[in-house]
């Protein structure tokens, strides 16, 4: 049996976790605010909802998470030389993250009718938007896609994996075994 990964919205349907929105404005401030009029900087990224479904639609919070998503290419294209220095190198890289081994990204599937290629979500960038601002924005798109379960769930999952990593001040070292 094969499951649907994605599925085209109406815009003015409620926001979920795992709605695609593109073009997002995201506020980013400067490097030091210890400036008299620091400039704010608009950034607009594809980005994806985090923010859990059930928050979004009790209104239990007002800033909303999202992370950049890109394609597979873009993202082996950003990958420092010795990851992209042979094609075995890039197929390793890429079967770690299909394995959910690069923890600060999650792969998704490629699609015929939305995706030309697979995408990948960082999450070592999360941003907040506020709640009303986001809905707007979703108001004013044609329509968007939406990551279905369990597909939604995974992702969910392996962002809370990410955020939960602790860092010990001394790893295990084994010697003798």
């Amino acid at each position: 049996m094969e499951y649907i990964w994605y599925s085209k919205i109406d815009s003015v349907n409620d926001l979920q976790q795992g709605d695609f929105i593109p073009n997002c404005p995201i506020l980013v401030p400067p490097a030091s605010l210890n400036v008299e009029e620091p400039e704010i900087e608009i950034k607009l990224i594809d980005s994806i909802v985090l923010s859990q479904s059930c928050d979004l639609a009790n209104r239990n919070i007002d800033i909303v998470l999202v992370c950049p998503y890109y394609s597979l290419k873009t993202f082996i294209q950003s990958l420092p030389t010795e990851q992209t220095s042979s094609k075995k190198a890039v197929n390793r890289t890429i079967d770690n993250l299909r394995k959910g081994f690069l923890s600060g990204y999650h792969l998704l599937n490629k699609s015929s009718d939305y995706f030309e290629d697979y995408q990948v979500v960082d999450f070592r960038n999360v941003y907040g938007i506020q709640i009303d601002s986001l809905l707007d924005i979703c108001k004013t798109l044609k329509d968007r896609i939406r990551l279905l379960p369990p597909y939604r769930e995974h992702l969910s999952q392996s962002f809370a994996r990410y955020f939960m990593r602790v860092g010990l001040p001394q790893d295990i070292l084994i010697e003798g075994y």
